[in-house]
């Protein structure tokens, strides 16, 4: 779609058009191409999910020193797009600080409810809890861009040409036939999914993941007190590795409205999926869909 800016945002749906809408915000560095994963449930549970992607990622078009606090008025812009009066919105890991600006920013008449699955943590509880190599990701993002660009564009560059190949292939397949679980799709279609969920953030190349780690690791914009929509869910993993667990309760705990927190004390931040299930029946309940 056009934005008022002129600007594209780039955006798919899943699940069946009649669904009860969902406007999910991917994780970082992904695209539109994150929800692709889900699609089943979204069906089983009769949820229509709208996958936005955010400026320079996939399609949408980059928007200059953009900020955190800027996504909102994308968000309306797309829900009025789409002629949505009312929606459920989620966030999930680098979606998170910009699904809680939405909270912020958005009326609240407009939103049924908002959660956040294993949102980024904020880097004001402390940078030493973050992985050292986020760290220097962090530093390097604010001080030496470019060498950030060049570094993860060699890294993708590999990824590709690795996954891509007989090897990488028969590798791949062989982990999601060893993960299969319950799942209506083919080993290749899957496959598919995957690498295009992969490689399409990348599309206009790697400045917009560099400066979004930039944005992630400063602060957010928001005074976490003025949030007050009060039908806010956070799910978050116990053994969190790539976004840990004191980072995200020390806003939790400055949130007034007292949100519904739950901590899956034996999960990762790559586990906690397993658990969507009942978060999206938290989230958008029967009685809910029923009012659509």
């Amino acid at each position: 779609m056009r934005l008022p800016d002129g600007r594209t945002l780039g955006y798919a749906e899943y699940g069946p058009e009649t669904g009860y809408p969902l406007i999910f915000l991917h994780g970082y560095p992904q695209c539109r191409y994150e929800g692709s994963i889900i699609e089943d449930i979204l069906h089983q549970r009769g949820i229509r999910m709208i996958a936005p992607e955010r400026p320079g990622f996939g399609l949408s078009t980059e928007q200059p020193n953009r900020r955190i606090m800027d996504w909102p008025a994308d968000v309306q812009a797309l829900a009025r797009h789409l002629s949505l009066s009312r929606f459920a919105l989620m966030g999930g890991s680098g979606g998170g600080p910009y699904t809680l600006a939405c909270a912020h920013t958005i009326p609240h008449e407009m939103m049924s409810a908002v959660g956040i699955l294993a949102g980024g943590g904020n880097w004001k509880a402390g940078a030493h809890h973050m992985p050292w190599i986020y760290r220097i990701s962090a530093l390097a993002a604010k001080y030496w861009p470019a060498g950030l660009r060049g570094s993860l564009s060699i890294v993708v560059w590999m990824l590709r040409n690795g996954l891509t190949s007989r090897r990488g292939i028969r590798w791949l397949d062989g982990y999601l036939q060893k993960n299969q679980d319950k799942h209506s799709k083919t080993i290749e279609e899957r496959r598919i999914e995957i690498l295009r969920a992969l490689f399409e953030p990348f599309k206009q190349g790697s400045g917009p993941a560099v400066y979004e780690a930039k944005l992630l690791s400063q602060d957010w914009g928001i005074e976490f007190r003025d949030v007050t929509y009060s039908n806010l869910h956070i799910w978050h993993a116990g053994k969190d590795w790539n976004s840990p667990l004191p980072m995200t309760e020390y806003y939790v705990k400055q949130l007034t409205e007292n949100p519904s927190f739950k901590v899956f004390e034996d999960d990762t931040h790559w586990t906690i999926h397993r658990h969507l299930d009942e978060m999206l029946s938290e989230l958008i309940p029967e009685n809910t869909m029923t009012k659509a």
